[in-house]
């Protein structure tokens, strides 16, 4: 019986790496959503950036939209030589509005790397109609 060649590991070159395991040194928009009273609050994690500069946040047609720009450089000057480093990514995320909510009372802050959203949420009536299943 013939022996089966065992094929050795090797490391992919950092694109292929990229494109097959995701980019996992690039850290994504983690959101959390939740109401707060009378309020929708979105919770977005943003650490290092400027949030004036780097964020922007509008409302249209019953949408949040939260886009971000990051920037990251590293610079290592030695008698060895000299190494520099440089992260860009750019994050969106769209998040539906509940029906009745005003663009102009949506409000943001930025404190120690979270960007918090608050919207005001109009009382309503909440109507539902079960809708029964049939099975056939």
């Amino acid at each position: 019986m013939a022996a089966i060649a065992k094929r050795e590991r090797f490391e992919m070159p950092e694109p292929v790496r990229r494109f097959f395991e995701g980019d996992w040194d690039t850290p994504t928009m983690r959101v959390e959503e939740f109401r707060d009273g009378n309020s929708l609050v979105i919770k977005a994690e943003m650490p290092g950036i400027d949030p004036e500069k780097d964020v922007d946040i509008s409302v249209s047609e019953g949408v949040l939209h939260i886009q971000a720009q990051r920037e990251e450089k590293s610079e290592y000057k030695g008698k060895d030589g000299y190494r520099s480093e440089f992260r860009y990514g750019s994050f969106l995320r769209d998040i539906a509005l509940p029906r009745g909510c005003k663009e102009e009372e949506v409000t943001a802050s930025y404190r120690d790397g979270m960007l918090e959203v608050r919207v005001p949420v109009p009382e309503q009536a909440e109507s539902s109609k079960k809708v029964p299943v049939i099975r056939s």
